[in-house]
């Protein structure tokens, strides 16, 4: 009896004892994870302070030079000769091109440091992609390119971020009209669905392998349809929909055109 007495002690000592390194066990890792998190989020923190900078340092200088050579675009200091205007184009468009990379790179390291949030309101998404295909007709004309839209007559508004929602079709459009041939055509297409609203962007380019799909919203992808790119647009509109709770889907073929799809709920 009191060998068995003994015997139980010792058992419920030892699983007492077992417990309480087990909660120690489990309160160190914990800890650990604790620390390896607040590591990261330092990491992260930094580093999109450090692109901040290096945007900001960048885009000074470049909008100092876009302003330079607007002003003698306008013929200010003089007239130009035929060559003279063609280098100064070159140049313009390149300046945008980095200036645009530019606020790329600082969106996409304040999103990825959770120290940006989307301002939501109520938006009528046809006005924007009315708005962000207006701006894109004249690009899309110097390419000899048309572009089509369809919208319905009456939108819901939905909460949305504008802004946003402007840069992410703006990458699209952009991309699309890219990858485009001269003289080709871009459809822009906005439809009401059960969950809120859909947009279709669609372009008659050649298209994409398998290959080519799986590397579409890689940063810094290389190789068609991204040869001209980095790749940072797409990234950063894909990010954009999923910030909105919505999806984006792509429907290509080679040599058949590319479709992308974006989807924006209609949230409370």
């Amino acid at each position: 009896m009191d060998t068995a007495w003994v015997v139980a002690v010792a058992s419920v000592v030892g699983g007492v004892v077992g417990a309480s390194i087990m909660a120690l066990s489990m309160r160190r890792t914990a800890a650990a994870r604790s620390n390896e998190l607040a590591h990261l989020e330092q990491l992260v923190e930094r580093r999109a302070e450090q692109v901040t900078a290096l945007s900001h340092e960048l885009r000074t200088p470049l909008s100092m030079i876009k302003g330079a050579v607007d002003l003698l675009r306008e013929g200010t200091p003089g007239p130009l000769t035929a060559a003279q205007a063609r280098f100064l184009q070159v140049l313009d468009q390149q300046c945008t091109q980095v200036i645009g990379l530019c606020e790329s790179l600082l969106i996409q390291a304040k999103i990825e440091a959770g120290l940006f949030t989307p301002h939501l309101e109520r938006v009528d998404v046809s006005v924007v992609v009315r708005e962000v295909v207006t701006a894109m007709r004249p690009l899309c004309a110097q390419r000899q390119q048309r572009i089509s839209l369809d919208m319905p007559q009456v939108m819901p508004r939905i909460r949305a971020d504008p802004m946003l929602l402007t840069q992410a079709l703006t990458n699209l459009l952009s991309n699309a009209s890219r990858f485009t041939t001269t003289g080709g055509n871009l459809d822009v297409r906005v439809m009401l669905i059960d969950t809120g609203v859909a947009v279709y962007v669609s372009d008659d380019g050649a298209g994409m392998s398998q290959a080519e799909r799986q590397r579409l919203f890689h940063r810094f992808a290389t190789g068609r349809p991204l040869a001209d790119g980095t790749g940072l647009g797409l990234v950063i509109t894909k990010t954009i929909v999923e910030l909105h709770g919505g999806e984006i889907m792509v429907h290509t073929a080679s040599a058949r055109g590319t479709t992308i799809l974006l989807t924006l709920p209609d949230r409370p």
